[in-house]
């Protein structure tokens, strides 16, 4: 039996719209619940369910940003999207009255939807809580009469409650939006058919005088209409900002492939999220609704078809699964084709001065991204082995205050959910790449992972440790190539290059560069970064401590500060592959 997903339980506004959808698709497809919106999304990337559904405009608190990011960061696929009229009843106990209540759990949203209901009964108190179903489900847990919910009707039937007042939102117009997504697209009708096509994109614009009228102006010289516009700054950028952007029409039409040539050019970066069904009509749920639809291509595969899959040794990993390659979203960074991501830090975090001092000078000097060793894995036993928890909170501590998101090593299992509270992307070093329970549990938490390759694994090890991270169901992951042990003793390792290309043929994750460790030595350190973004490398991971000479592990391979304002006036003129190039 197929499942599809939502955030809540049930009784949730997400789990009526999910439903719903299947409906139309004659599926029986069993819905379920989940705790977060990333496990939502991971279990969808990771073909644990057919479908996931995630709320991306509100008429209150506008637009869901992390139902657009969730989307862009684990490469899903939009199929249609809901308008759902948000229609909040009062729910309460049998044998309540509505004057004895004097407790009303609800979402936030709902509470700023419902003010002038909430008012008018002053002598009850609006406790948040997660969202409509938990409401719901706690009013009817506590069998108190003086505890109500204010949740859709559906939910009175779920938890065997009564309603107690009817059409408590302010404007009886109030919808919200969702986005019902799969892994990958699904089939649809042709373009120019009666179904209505939407397309999203997430849009990174300079801040220069006429640049976003410019960018826009490409919709409307193709006769495209925008239905959306969102902004909000492009973290680690300072002179940039993001712009949530829906379309009419589909990417396959003429008209808007042009258009998005032409945004493109004009751009600093675009991140298609994909075509999909609009919605028709007035929104869904409440009264009338039999009288309303969403539109859902016919020639769509059922939920309990088989989705198509790769031939590969490695499937998931296997370009042919995402042929347009995988681009990560941590914390406004983009890790992928198109983009060229910098990650500097220590070797090692040692104190707090040095992590601000680091933080702050990489962040000036074109970091966008903080690295730091708070748990070392080191050859001799009596070496510097990191500040362990301490040293995890003064990264994260520099990450917040330098604005840059964070990477550090994961050791052990059990490190991995606390860690995953506080850092942005856990790092597998080189030797834990076949550490497979710990590939297994940074699969499992569907947090970002940075794998480096093993000291001597071959390319199809290296798939191999990617492949268990995804196959739990994680698709965020970022491979590392740091050089690997060979007979030539002139250099720390020997960095392989070649890879890059081979990776980029072979997988559609990206493929990041750490000279720092291949070559062990300061000097060699910016040729080495020049070649890697010519050989077509998403990124460098590199070593930076404010002074090399007092630094407590690897100081002969550290960048001072300055060194590294060289290397990224080195990289300036080096263009980015694009995937395109990496596979001709």
């Amino acid at each position: 039996m197929e499942i599809a997903v939502y955030q809540g339980v049930e009784g949730a506004y997400s789990q009526l719209v999910l439903e719903y959808f299947l409906s139309q698709r004659n599926s029986a497809a069993q819905t379920r619940g989940v705790d977060a919106y990333r496990e939502l999304a991971t279990r969808v990337a990771g073909e644990r369910a057919a479908f996931g559904v995630v709320p991306v405009e509100n008429a209150i608190g506008g637009t869901v940003r992390e139902g657009y990011d969730l989307l862009a960061e684990f490469g899903l696929a939009p199929v249609a999207e809901i308008d759902w009229r948000t229609d909040h009843r009062l729910l309460g106990v049998n044998g309540s009255r509505i004057e004895n209540v004097r407790e009303i759990l609800a979402h936030p949203l709902v509470i700023a939807e419902c003010g002038r209901f909430l008012s008018s009964l002053p002598a009850a108190r609006a406790i948040p809580c997660e969202d409509t179903g938990v409401a719901a489900r706690e009013v009817a847990r506590r069998g108190a009469p003086s505890v109500g919910a204010l949740a859709p009707s559906a939910a009175a039937d779920r938890y065997d409650l009564i309603e107690l007042a009817a059409h408590c939102s302010d404007d009886p117009r109030t919808y919200s939006r969702f986005i019902v997504f799969a892994a990958r697209p699904q089939a649809h009708a042709e373009p120019g058919s009666a179904n209505g096509r939407k397309t999203s994109m997430i849009v990174a614009v300079e801040d220069a005088a006429g640049m976003l009228a410019r960018v826009l102006a490409h919709f409307g010289d193709a006769g495209i209409n925008i239905t959306k516009l969102d902004s909000k700054p492009r973290l680690g950028f300072a002179r940039e900002h993001v712009f949530y952007i829906d379309v009419c029409g589909d990417v396959r039409d003429r008209a808007l492939s042009g258009a998005l040539e032409s945004v493109r050019r004009d751009a600093r970066s675009v991140t298609l999220l994909g075509s999909y069904d609009a919605h028709c009509g007035a929104p869904i749920g409440g009264e009338g609704m039999h009288n309303v639809r969403v539109a859902v291509s016919a020639s769509a595969p059922r939920v309990n078809a088989a989705p198509p899959r790769a031939v590969a040794t490695f499937p998931r990993v296997a370009r042919s699964s995402r042929p347009d390659g995988t681009r990560l979203h941590v914390g406004g960074v983009t890790i992928g084709d198109g983009e060229f991501t910098i990650i500097a830090g220590p070797c090692a975090v040692e104190s707090r001065e040095q992590m601000l001092e680091v933080a702050a000078g990489v962040a000036s000097r074109g970091a966008i991204m903080l690295r730091g060793g708070a748990f070392k894995p080191r050859t001799s036993p009596y070496a510097f082995a990191g500040l362990g928890w301490d040293g995890i909170a003064l990264l994260s501590e520099a990450g917040r205050l330098s604005g840059l998101p964070t990477v550090s090593e994961v050791m052990t299992i059990d490190q991995v959910e606390r860690m995953s509270e506080t850092i942005d992307v856990l790092q597998i070093g080189a030797r834990n790449m076949q550490n497979f329970d710990l590939l297994k549990a940074v699969g499992q938490s569907g947090h970002p992972v940075l794998l480096k390759r093993g000291l001597s694994a071959t390319i199809d090890e290296f798939l191999a440790a990617a492949e268990y991270i995804l196959a739990e169901g994680n698709p965020s992951v970022v491979l590392c190539e740091r050089g690997i042990r060979t007979f030539e003793p002139a250099t720390r390792n020997t960095l392989d290059l070649s890879a890059i290309p081979v990776l980029r043929e072979r997988t559609h994750l990206p493929v990041l560069i750490d000279p720092s460790h291949a070559v062990g030595v300061r000097r060699w350190i910016r040729p080495m970064c020049r070649a890697a973004k010519a050989a077509g490398a998403h990124g460098l991971l590199l070593e930076v401590h404010p002074n090399p000479a007092e630094a407590k592990c690897d100081s002969d391979q550290a960048l001072t500060l300055d060194d590294f304002a060289e290397v990224i006036r080195d990289l300036d003129g080096i263009s980015i592959w694009s995937n395109h190039e990496a596979l001709v």
